[in-house]
């Protein structure tokens, strides 16, 4: 069978992992311990694709390198603590399994840096699913550059039209894009026209009742279809 995807490139955070709260309440508790007391809305600025030594100069100013990695250390640790009971989204083991099945080659792109994105994979048991990892201290800037996706592609050895992204942040969807890839949206309905403003064709709301034939109908029928995915998914509440 002539596939239209050779390869699937995931994010981590908010795509195969619901890890948006945990890292908010590390951040929060990282911070205050330095003495920096966020709010709420401040704090949504971790959460759009940002590198760890970008939100902490974002909070904290101008750092050394060494700071940088000192401080980011500590973070990850609190994330680490608080998320040992963090587990894969629903459906998504079953759709990388779906995945291998079919022969098409999976990769990561996330902006957490290697030993969260590795460890995290490992902890997991995901690890094995993926040929190329790519992360955000590998990469000059972060998304919406499309940097990091054009690594990916690399790596991969595949064009990137050739490839399917999956983000559930605007800025990751720029990202994609700009590389030259389709990006796929998972998104809840209050976020679900933003991604698709930004250029995800489809968005879902999660894995658990994705098909790949159904997915590839998707790609290959046109906006229309991709549109009505999105109206079903919506319209039964899944979104």
């Amino acid at each position: 069978m002539n596939r239209l995807l050779r390869g699937v490139v995931f994010d981590l955070d908010g795509v195969l992992i619901d890890s948006h709260p945990l890292h908010r309440e590390a951040w929060k508790h990282f911070l205050a311990a330095l003495g920096r007391d966020v709010s709420d809305s401040e704090l949504d600025f971790i959460l759009d694709g940002r590198r760890r030594d970008e939100i902490l100069c974002y909070f904290l100013g101008k750092l050394t390198h060494g700071e940088i990695m000192e401080y980011g250390a500590k973070k990850d640790e609190m994330l680490r603590q608080l998320g040992e009971s963090m587990q894969p989204f629903r459906g998504v083991v079953e759709f990388l399994d779906r995945l291998c099945q079919a022969g098409i080659r999976i990769a990561l792109a996330t902006s957490a840096s290697r030993n969260r994105a590795v460890g995290t994979l490992e902890r997991l048991g995901l690890a094995s699913y993926f040929e190329v990892i790519v992360t955000g201290d590998e990469v000059p800037s972060s998304k919406p550059d499309p940097a990091i996706y054009r690594l990916a592609a690399e790596r991969l050895q595949e064009k990137p039209a050739n490839l399917l992204a999956v983000e559930d942040a605007v800025s990751g969807v720029k990202s994609a894009r700009a590389a030259g890839m389709r990006c796929m949206g998972v998104a809840s309905a209050e976020r679900a026209q933003k991604l698709c403003a930004a250029g995800a064709d489809p968005v879902v709301s999660d894995f658990h009742s994705l098909s790949l034939a159904r997915l590839e109908t998707a790609l290959r029928q046109g906006s229309s279809t991709r549109k009505r995915l999105l109206a079903e998914q919506l319209s039964t509440g899944r979104a």
